[in-house]
């Protein structure tokens, strides 16, 4: 039990409610000084909406916030920083159609401090590089090398780790205990439970707007962490339950020849069998983007061939991937979606694709399709009038479920799990194998190694933009994955 003298932070019964929609019922929450203390909860607990409070982007209802004892409420981010909170949010809080440098003097940042902070994270940006043309990866150091930069007393990182490679990641935790050293607290918001068992102090849960625990951590908690966040509903097995019995495809679907582009890809090669989940692994900067990107026909190729169902095509246009049964789910879930529309038209939106006789909706069976996707993706709606009001995970629920509606042959998954909760990863999870026993083909990249022999039948790890390895699921091990995405040989 924390004593109250011993604080540096303290939540006390914030509630906040949109409408109907009931964000934060009760949630309390204490931080020491140079703690590192996890947030965790379901997409929806309420998680980033107390983050949101606590930084002064939004007002709670009711509750209050005390710091050093006394009560504050701040009326702004900035105002928040100039208090020593400091925030990393779920997503890159760069305007990006203006320069870094521009991004900077908005938020009052020390150039040198924040490129110093940089540098010593081994990244180099050019300040006068527009926000858009980053990737995400140095996007999301960039904001927090800005949030350091301040000098901050509680530094407040929400999923930053879930949008980055193995590497990056690291870094995020080094800077974590640096700060833990300093005497300064971190609150870390993440759903990779291996990260809140290595490096937090502390946890609490938040469900449905309450917190539900708070506790210790230490290396068996994994149990704890899942029962309190999911309550009930908690029926997250160890890995996805699909078989291990593989069984040899014959016919392949989609064969990559020598295929380069771009500033990383350089000489790749692979195929995709019908009814097989083939697996990507690769650390940030490898071409793994780009690849995604030209088989979805939103990139061209310098070289190569790609092949489907034994015929050389060509993509001038994402429509020419679609209309060969290729959809394409995007790392960025946002970029995907019309925000401000409803669930239902965002799920219906792909069924009108290739229509030659344009004329009157069929309502009923539109409303039937999307019915049949929102039931079979288990999809929260009580924020259904705009998709921008769902959380993170039944955003991307929507972003799969709209080539539910109308069909594929091969979905591309671009770290579809980044930023979700684990029972929602068990969904999804569970969704890929669906689509593999219908004959459907997957090919995945996931940030998160586990991810691969939880789905996959096999996989391919990228370096340097060249396949490193080709592994049979009894060989895509972590360790195995993370050695090849390292350049090094894999024993056969």
């Amino acid at each position: 039990m924390k004593l109250a003298k011993d604080l540096l932070l303290e939540i006390n019964s914030v509630a906040k409610s949109y409408g109907p929609v009931v964000a934060l019922k009760n949630a309390n929450l204490s931080v020491k000084p140079g703690e590192i203390h996890a947030l965790l909860g379901a997409n929806g607990a309420g998680k980033s909406t107390l983050v949101k409070i606590l930084t002064g982007v939004i007002t709670s209802d009711t509750g209050h916030i005390s710091l050093h004892g006394k009560k504050v409420q701040f009326s702004s981010p900035d105002d928040a920083r100039k208090n020593g909170v400091a925030p990393v949010f779920q997503d890159p809080a760069l305007i990006p159609d203006v320069s870094l440098q521009r991004n900077l003097a908005l938020t009052g940042t020390n150039e040198k401090r924040f490129l110093k902070e940089l540098e010593a994270m081994g990244l180099t940006v050019n300040l006068n590089e527009i926000a858009a043309n980053i990737e995400l990866p140095t996007l999301r150091m960039i904001d927090l090398a800005r949030a350091l930069s301040h000098d901050p007393e509680i530094l407040i990182l929400d999923e930053i780790t879930a949008a980055l490679p193995i590497d990056l990641a690291d870094k995020v935790i080094e800077i974590m205990n640096t700060q833990k050293k300093k005497g300064k607290s971190v609150i870390f918001i993440s759903h990779r439970l291996a990260e809140i068992e290595s490096i937090c102090d502390w946890a609490t849960v938040l469900r449905d707007g309450i917190d539900v625990d708070s506790f210790e951590t230490n290396k068996q908690i994994e149990e704890r962490i899942v029962s309190a966040m999911l309550g009930e509903k908690n029926k997250v097995a160890n890995a996805a339950k699909h078989s291990k019995q593989r069984t040899q495809k014959s016919e392949t679907l989609l064969e990559v020849i020598n295929l380069s582009g771009g500033k990383n890809l350089t000489d790749v090669s692979f195929e995709i069998k019908k009814g097989e989940v083939l697996g990507v692994a690769a650390l940030e900067g490898q071409g793994q983007d780009f690849l995604f990107e030209i088989l979805a026909g939103q990139a061209k190729p310098d070289s190569g061939a790609i092949v489907v169902n034994g015929k050389t095509v060509s993509f001038k246009h994402p429509a020419d991937a679609i209309k060969l049964g290729i959809s394409y789910v995007p790392g960025d879930r946002k970029s995907a979606l019309m925000p401000q529309r409803s669930i239902r038209e965002n799920l219906a939106l792909t069924r009108f694709r290739g229509f030659k006789n344009w004329g009157r909706i069929k309502g009923k069976e539109e409303n039937r399709t999307v019915d049949n996707a929102v039931a079979s993706l288990e999809i929260d709606t009580r924020a259904k009038s705009q998709v921008k009001r769902l959380s993170g995970g039944n955003q991307q629920k929507v972003t799969i479920g709209r080539w539910v509606t109308t069909g594929f042959d091969l979905l591309l998954c671009f770290d579809p799990t980044r930023g979700i909760d684990v029972g929602t990863k068990q969904q999804i999870y569970e969704l890929i194998r669906k689509f593999a026993d219908e004959g459907k083909s997957v090919l995945l990249f996931t940030s998160e190694l586990r991810e691969i022999q939880l789905t996959c039948d096999r996989a391919i790890v990228i370096y340097e933009g060249k396949v490193q390895a080709n592994l049979e699921f009894e060989k895509c091990s972590e360790e195995n994955l993370m050695n090849a995405a390292h350049g090094m040989l894999v024993s056969s």
